[in-house]
């Protein structure tokens, strides 16, 4: 019988939001007008912000991408492909806040496994998800001095939280194989999905007094 290497889907996933946060970067790098080196500074930043906060807290040391260096080719590669291809997008914002979604939604569910892994409480492994998911968005936009996506009227945060918690529920209902995984990044993407769509927002009394 086919069975699912547990591991090797964590990685793929972990890589895959990696590659896809670096290139959101370095869309935002585009937009600022930095040489190739810029691009290649913001994708790491964001690549491996998230992660390298989530390790520093759950006292991980080396952080991931030290002991684990593919994690930086990654995100060299990402950010060196976004360098030639962002001149022939069509729109850039839109591109970058697609590529956002991803990455947010596979770093929650990630985030939050890696979290569980180490043994901390499910309510600290929801924290690591969230942190890891949006932390390197936090630095793309400190870095490029851009509006902060946090500050930004869709849900944000709000999807990531949402990823992280449907990984805790889906992974105590013991499904086989990965389908924990790939649900909860389902409801995390879909929920930021429609809010850029439809330009979902929780309610914000100070937004709407202004």
């Amino acid at each position: 019988m086919f069975e699912i290497d547990l591991t090797l889907v964590i990685n793929i996933m972990g890589l895959s939001a990696a590659a896809v946060f670096a290139a959101s970067g370095a869309l935002d790098a585009a937009r600022q007008k930095m040489d190739i080196l810029g691009f290649m500074l913001i994708g790491c930043a964001v690549g491996l912000g998230g992660g390298t906060v989530r390790d520093l807290l759950l006292g991980k040391v080396p952080v991931f991408w030290i002991r684990e260096p593919e994690w930086v080719s990654i995100c060299l590669i990402a950010s060196a492909v976004t360098y030639v291809i962002a001149p022939y997008l069509a729109s850039r914002t839109r591109a970058l806040l697609w590529m956002d979604a991803v990455g947010m939604a596979l770093f929650s569910v990630v985030g939050t496994k890696i979290g569980l892994d180490h043994g901390v409480s499910p309510l600290i492994a929801v924290c690591m998800g969230v942190m890891t998911a949006t932390f390197g968005g936090i630095a793309r936009d400190v870095l490029c001095g851009s509006s902060l996506v946090l500050s930004g009227s869709e849900l944000y945060v709000t999807t990531a939280l949402a990823g992280a918690v449907s990984y805790l529920g889906l992974s105590g209902l013991g499904l086989p194989g990965s389908y924990d995984l790939i649900g909860a990044f389902l409801v995390a993407f879909i929920l930021r999905a429609l809010a850029i769509q439809f330009h979902l927002k929780l309610p914000n009394r100070y937004r709407d007094r202004s």
